[in-house]
């Protein structure tokens, strides 16, 4: 039955619904995520919040998020993905509306609602690119998950938008009340997403699936060819089960702690540095930062591109040994200028279209290299295992500068050479893994990956 959509060599207008659906929820997502840090601006003085404080409130959403990858990934691979879609959606939205109420000097409260949303937010990640990706011809597969992913930081600059113009107007309490706006997406992609046609088959339930495929192709059902045993071969979940497939494991996890941890950290220090190095005010710090977003943005389209026509492995490969050694040139030259412009400045640029932009790469193909009936499981185990990094980037930074602080360290001219170089190394880990690790999924249907995997794992055994 999925002959017919790997024939396939353009999309049709439903299938383009499907992936518009996913980018919105992104996009509303990443907006909700990041809303934490507009809002603690404004708190932050009037309510005399120690270090120590401010550090849980921020870290409190990316510890809930490694807790709800792994469990609405694997919900995903027992409901389905349609049902987990719309309740991680209402989960970070109904949860960043409940911060409304928060008391004056709420830290605590504070701290608690936001790890739920951070729970959502890792469960929504998790599930809509494998949803994506089981509607898409395999030629098409790997440019459609990236480009998902290429529109993330639009809603980090929307919340941004909202902070700058509507926070004055509204209030902090305002900010929080407009994140129940995600939940209209739930509408949108009620209305134009059915049930993942592959989880429908490991079901058994056939016509179900026939509908929802043809649906996706804009065919009438009785067009279809009847699905194959095999098509229908439906194993139980078990996560456990996840560690019977090693390759996937070591590829996906340690593929995404590298990235994350490396990303993370060059997120976290890029604003204090460039106070230091380019001698500038925190405000223009802020709009130097504006650079390299465009950068990872440009690098997110690219790689998407390139995840199709040089495949996954090289691509993971590039995104790491190319971050990795922008970000360690960044480290060695940052007192020097280029046409009368910091190279420190113009080498982060360039590191973050591989950092930032290989994610397009990093998330879609945390999904493909997992059997179908551990894909989200899969997914949602590699991304929280790669949440660790938003913990120990700044914390190894913090430990390199000899800083208690480990949200925000207190960066010296002398640090940025050994710290780089240690956000580097964790770029040539994700590098390696993908280069001489990876499973190569380009061109390659769901099914044919299938079944390498199971024959990999039936030998391993």
């Amino acid at each position: 039955m999925f002959e017919v959509l790997d024939a396939r060599r353009s999309l049709t207008g439903n299938q383009k619904r499907i992936v518009a659906a996913a980018i919105l929820g992104d996009m509303l997502e990443f907006f909700d995520y990041f809303l934490i840090g507009f809002v603690l601006a404004f708190v932050v003085g009037p309510w005399k919040l120690t270090f120590l404080q401010s550090a849980i409130v921020l870290l409190s959403s990316g510890i809930g998020a490694i807790l709800g990858a792994y469990f609405w990934g694997w919900m995903a691979d027992r409901i389905g993905r349609r049902p987990v879609f719309n309740l991680t959606i209402l989960n970070f939205s109904l949860a960043t509306g409940l911060l409304y109420f928060t008391p004056d000097n709420g830290w605590i409260y504070l701290t608690l609602i936001r790890s739920v949303v951070g729970f959502g937010v890792g469960g929504l990640y998790c599930v809509d690119l494998p949803l994506v990706q089981e509607f898409m011809p395999a030629s098409k597969r790997g440019f459609v998950g990236g480009l998902v992913t290429a529109f993330i930081p639009i809603g980090v600059m929307i919340g941004s938008l909202f902070g700058g113009y509507l926070a004055p107007a509204v209030g902090w309490r305002g900010l929080f009340a407009a994140g129940v706006l995600p939940a209209l997406a739930v509408l949108v992609v009620r209305v134009w997403v059915p049930e993942s046609p592959r989880w429908l088959l490991r079901q058994g339930r056939v016509a179900d699936a026939k509908r929802s495929l043809a649906w996706a192709l804009e065919m009438d059902p009785a067009e279809l060819p009847d699905p194959t045993p095999a098509e229908c071969e439906s194993t139980p979940t078990r996560f456990l089960d996840l560690f019977s497939y090693p390759r996937s494991l070591v590829v996906s996890w340690l593929g995404n702690l590298g990235a994350q941890t490396g990303s993370y950290g060059v997120v976290l220090w890029a604003p204090t540095l460039f106070v230091l190095v380019l001698q500038v005010s925190p405000a223009e710090a802020s709009k130097a930062m504006i650079g390299l977003t465009i950068g990872g943005v440009i690098g997110r389209f690219a790689f998407s591109w390139l995840s199709e026509h040089i495949g996954r492995r090289i691509a993971g490969g590039l995104l790491g040994f190319g971050a990795a050694l922008f970000i360690a040139l960044a480290g060695v030259y940052h007192a020097d200028m280029i046409f009368g412009v910091s190279a420190f400045w113009l080498l982060l640029i360039a590191a973050f279209f591989f950092a930032d932009g290989g994610f397009a790469v990093v998330g879609p193909y945390a999904a493909e290299v997992w059997p179908a009936h551990l894909r989200t499981s899969g997914m949602g185990s590699a991304y929280g295992f790669g949440g660790i990094g938003k913990v120990i980037g700044p914390l190894g930074l913090a430990l390199v500068v000899g800083s208690s602080n480990v949200v925000k360290p207190e960066a010296t001219l002398a640090a940025i050479q050994p710290a780089f170089l240690y956000l580097a190394s964790w770029f040539v880990l994700a590098g390696a893994v993908y280069l001489f690790l990876g499973i190569e999924t380009k061109g390659r249907s769901i099914e044919e990956i299938d079944r390498g995997l199971k024959a990999r794992a039936a030998v391993a055994e």
